[in-house]
């Protein structure tokens, strides 16, 4: 897929996994380096991953994302990325002290890996409901880490793109000329 707006068209949030076909380590890595040539604040990067894809962390992720009877598609999810904020030690604009700059950098880093995995053939789902305690623990990392974010990603079970269904561009765009 080289055409860019073709493959905002085909990125959809997926739902339904093929549990038998699992992304390959090198897939994965070319998504975090997408994430990693994404614009920032002051080039500060402020992110980091985690990249989930074994069977048995996987299970941990995904009973992680199930909280409060959520995302029980994730059964069937082969790998997981989680994004992590870190320190940004960018200096704050006095006039827009609640600026949250790193939130911002995390949504356009996870935009970049979401169509760099469409571009190589995989979906995602991004989630922001999870068990922290029980993803943290379940993977063995500290609890100062301070994970956003808990994307799916893997081989969609069916390729049938729904139909997208977003507001017209006369309700979200004003033209000023």
């Amino acid at each position: 897929m080289s055409d860019f707006f073709q493959l905002v068209e085909q990125r959809e949030s997926c739902r339904n996994y093929d549990p038998q076909k699992r992304p390959t380590k090198e897939q994965l890595v070319r998504c975090i380096q997408a994430a990693q040539l994404s614009p920032s604040a002051c080039n500060s990067q402020p992110w980091s991953f985690l990249v989930i894809n074994s069977p048995e962390k996987a299970a941990v992720v995904a009973a992680s994302t199930q909280c409060a009877g959520f995302n029980k598609f994730t059964d069937n999810c082969p790998s997981f990325i989680a994004v992590c904020e870190e320190d940004a030690y960018l200096m704050g604009d006095p006039q827009h002290p609640n600026q949250k700059y790193a939130e911002i950098d995390l949504g356009i880093a996870v935009a970049h890996l979401c169509y760099a995995a469409k571009q190589q053939g995989l979906s995602t789902c991004i989630m922001g409901a999870f068990d922290k305690k029980m993803l943290l623990e379940g993977l063995g990392i500290t609890e100062e880490k301070r994970v956003r974010l808990v994307l799916s990603v893997g081989y969609a079970a069916n390729d049938q793109l729904r139909t997208k269904k977003r507001k017209p561009l006369e309700q979200i765009m004003t033209y000023i000329d």
